[in-house]
């Protein structure tokens, strides 16, 4: 497996952020095309912590995990470059994260067409489909 990064953010330098919120823009933002507030203040809070994968010296698959009020871990924000994909970057970025938080509930909410390959971690849907900023969406829960 590829070196897995974590840190929470007064760990982070100034350049990691930068590089994780670059890739976060041109995959959600602009490849997707959703114009929406990406930093959305929860990246500083006292529980989320920033996980990511290298390739070339370059933040190329990252993901959020933040402890929510009830105690449940909340994955958000996995993203892969998209001259990396295929690679199974994100498959063990994943498992990784899977591993770490099993002991805990872990939700997250996954892009519809994505619902699939989060089943294969162990997600259930627990909710009906909505939009968020016009992306199809379901919530989904581990454990």
């Amino acid at each position: 497996m590829p070196d897995l990064t974590s840190r929470r953010f007064h760990e982070l330098t100034a350049l990691e952020f930068h590089d994780i919120a670059r890739l976060r823009s041109e995959v959600f933002v602009v490849e997707q095309n959703c114009v929406y507030l990406d930093l959305d203040g929860r990246d500083a809070g006292p529980g989320t912590e920033h996980h990511w994968i290298e390739a070339d010296g370059r933040i190329v698959c990252y993901a959020r995990t933040m402890t929510e009020p009830g105690g449940e871990v909340r994955i958000g924000r996995v993203v892969t470059s998209a001259g990396t994909r295929g690679r199974g970057l994100a498959t063990e970025l994943m498992y990784a994260l899977v591993e770490r938080f099993d002991a805990d509930p872990i939700v997250l909410d996954a892009q519809s067409h994505l619902a699939d390959w989060y089943e294969g971690f162990g997600f259930d849907v627990v909710g009906d489909e909505y939009l968020d900023d016009g992306i199809p969406h379901v919530p989904m829960r581990r454990r």
